[in-house]
Protein backbone atom coordinates (compact mmCIF):
# COMPACT_ATOMS: atom_id res chain seq x y z
CA UNK A 1 0.00 0.00 0.00
CA UNK A 2 1.41 3.37 -1.01
CA UNK A 3 1.12 5.94 1.77
CA UNK A 4 3.59 8.40 0.23
CA UNK A 5 2.24 11.90 -0.43
CA UNK A 6 0.93 12.44 -3.93
CA UNK A 7 3.35 14.49 -6.00
CA UNK A 8 2.66 17.33 -8.40
CA UNK A 9 3.83 15.06 -11.22
CA UNK A 10 1.26 12.39 -10.30
CA UNK A 11 -1.47 15.03 -10.23
CA UNK A 12 -0.29 16.39 -13.58
CA UNK A 13 -0.53 12.90 -15.09
CA UNK A 14 -4.26 12.94 -14.34
CA UNK A 15 -4.83 16.60 -15.18
CA UNK A 16 -3.65 16.07 -18.75
CA UNK A 17 -7.00 14.34 -19.32
CA UNK A 18 -9.11 17.32 -18.23
CA UNK A 19 -9.10 19.13 -21.61
CA UNK A 20 -9.73 15.80 -23.37
CA UNK A 21 -12.80 15.02 -21.26
CA UNK A 22 -14.27 18.47 -20.62
CA UNK A 23 -15.88 18.48 -24.06
CA UNK A 24 -19.67 18.77 -24.37
CA UNK A 25 -21.20 15.82 -26.18
CA UNK A 26 -18.01 13.74 -26.22
CA UNK A 27 -18.55 10.02 -26.66
CA UNK A 28 -16.73 8.06 -23.98
CA UNK A 29 -17.74 4.65 -25.31
CA UNK A 30 -16.80 3.82 -28.92
CA UNK A 31 -19.26 0.96 -29.21
CA UNK A 32 -20.78 -2.00 -27.44
CA UNK A 33 -19.73 -5.48 -28.49
CA UNK A 34 -21.05 -8.88 -27.61
CA UNK A 35 -24.64 -9.78 -26.87
CA UNK A 36 -24.41 -12.69 -29.25
CA UNK A 37 -25.33 -16.34 -29.10
CA UNK A 38 -23.11 -18.72 -31.01
CA UNK A 39 -24.31 -21.80 -32.87
CA UNK A 40 -23.41 -23.96 -29.87
CA UNK A 41 -25.66 -21.83 -27.64
CA UNK A 42 -22.90 -19.92 -25.86
CA UNK A 43 -24.01 -16.39 -25.06
CA UNK A 44 -21.73 -13.41 -24.65
CA UNK A 45 -22.72 -10.39 -22.64
CA UNK A 46 -22.43 -6.91 -24.14
CA UNK A 47 -19.40 -4.91 -23.07
CA UNK A 48 -18.14 -1.45 -23.95
CA UNK A 49 -15.15 -0.65 -26.11
CA UNK A 50 -13.51 2.49 -24.79
CA UNK A 51 -11.38 5.03 -26.70
CA UNK A 52 -7.67 5.01 -25.88
CA UNK A 53 -7.82 8.22 -23.83
CA UNK A 54 -10.46 6.71 -21.54
CA UNK A 55 -8.43 3.52 -21.06
CA UNK A 56 -5.29 5.55 -20.38
CA UNK A 57 -7.08 7.75 -17.85
CA UNK A 58 -8.45 4.83 -15.87
CA UNK A 59 -5.10 3.05 -16.01
CA UNK A 60 -3.44 6.18 -14.59
CA UNK A 61 -6.17 6.71 -11.99
CA UNK A 62 -5.79 3.07 -10.97
CA UNK A 63 -2.15 3.45 -9.94
CA UNK A 64 -1.36 2.74 -6.28
CA UNK A 65 -0.85 6.41 -5.40
CA UNK A 66 -4.53 7.07 -6.27
CA UNK A 67 -5.96 3.96 -4.60
CA UNK A 68 -7.89 4.17 -1.35
CA UNK A 69 -7.58 0.61 -0.11
CA UNK A 70 -10.05 1.24 2.72
CA UNK A 71 -12.77 2.92 0.67
CA UNK A 72 -16.40 1.97 1.13
CA UNK A 73 -18.18 1.83 -2.25
CA UNK A 74 -21.51 3.13 -0.90
CA UNK A 75 -19.84 6.07 0.81
CA UNK A 76 -17.80 6.86 -2.30
CA UNK A 77 -20.96 6.75 -4.45
CA UNK A 78 -22.66 9.13 -2.00
CA UNK A 79 -19.69 11.49 -2.22
CA UNK A 80 -19.93 11.54 -6.02
CA UNK A 81 -23.59 12.57 -5.87
CA UNK A 82 -22.71 15.63 -3.76
CA UNK A 83 -21.48 18.48 -5.97
CA UNK A 84 -20.53 20.60 -2.94
CA UNK A 85 -18.44 17.79 -1.51
CA UNK A 86 -16.62 17.33 -4.82
CA UNK A 87 -15.92 21.09 -5.05
CA UNK A 88 -14.44 21.08 -1.55
CA UNK A 89 -12.87 17.62 -1.58
CA UNK A 90 -9.56 16.94 0.08
CA UNK A 91 -6.89 14.93 -1.70
CA UNK A 92 -7.98 11.91 0.38
CA UNK A 93 -11.58 12.42 -0.82
CA UNK A 94 -10.35 12.59 -4.43
CA UNK A 95 -8.54 9.28 -3.96
CA UNK A 96 -11.70 7.67 -2.55
CA UNK A 97 -13.86 8.91 -5.43
CA UNK A 98 -11.29 7.91 -8.06
CA UNK A 99 -11.04 4.44 -6.53
CA UNK A 100 -14.81 4.07 -6.90
CA UNK A 101 -14.69 5.30 -10.50
CA UNK A 102 -11.88 2.91 -11.41
CA UNK A 103 -13.14 -0.22 -9.66
CA UNK A 104 -16.78 0.10 -10.66
CA UNK A 105 -16.12 -1.32 -14.13
CA UNK A 106 -15.36 -4.70 -12.52
CA UNK A 107 -18.94 -4.95 -11.36
CA UNK A 108 -20.86 -3.04 -14.01
CA UNK A 109 -19.90 -2.90 -17.68
CA UNK A 110 -20.07 0.70 -18.84
CA UNK A 111 -19.33 2.19 -15.42
CA UNK A 112 -16.26 4.05 -16.70
CA UNK A 113 -18.31 5.67 -19.45
CA UNK A 114 -21.14 6.54 -17.06
CA UNK A 115 -18.74 8.28 -14.66
CA UNK A 116 -17.39 10.36 -17.53
CA UNK A 117 -20.75 11.09 -19.15
CA UNK A 118 -22.21 12.26 -15.82
CA UNK A 119 -19.47 14.89 -15.52
CA UNK A 120 -18.31 13.49 -12.19
CA UNK A 121 -14.79 12.67 -13.41
CA UNK A 122 -14.42 16.15 -14.89
CA UNK A 123 -15.61 17.65 -11.58
CA UNK A 124 -13.02 15.57 -9.71
CA UNK A 125 -10.30 16.68 -12.12
CA UNK A 126 -11.29 20.33 -11.74
CA UNK A 127 -11.06 19.98 -7.97
CA UNK A 128 -7.69 18.27 -8.39
CA UNK A 129 -6.53 21.19 -10.51
CA UNK A 130 -7.46 23.56 -7.66
CA UNK A 131 -5.67 21.38 -5.11
CA UNK A 132 -2.63 21.30 -7.39
CA UNK A 133 -2.61 25.10 -7.44
CA UNK A 134 -2.55 25.15 -3.64
CA UNK A 135 0.56 22.96 -3.39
Amino acid sequence: MNEEPITREEIDQLLRFLPLFDVPGKDFIEKWEGSETTQDGTATMPHPVYPDDVVQFYWTAGQPCWSDYDYEPREAARMLRDDDLISNATLADVKTMLTYCVRGERFSDGHWGAMLESGQVVAILKRLRTLRGQM
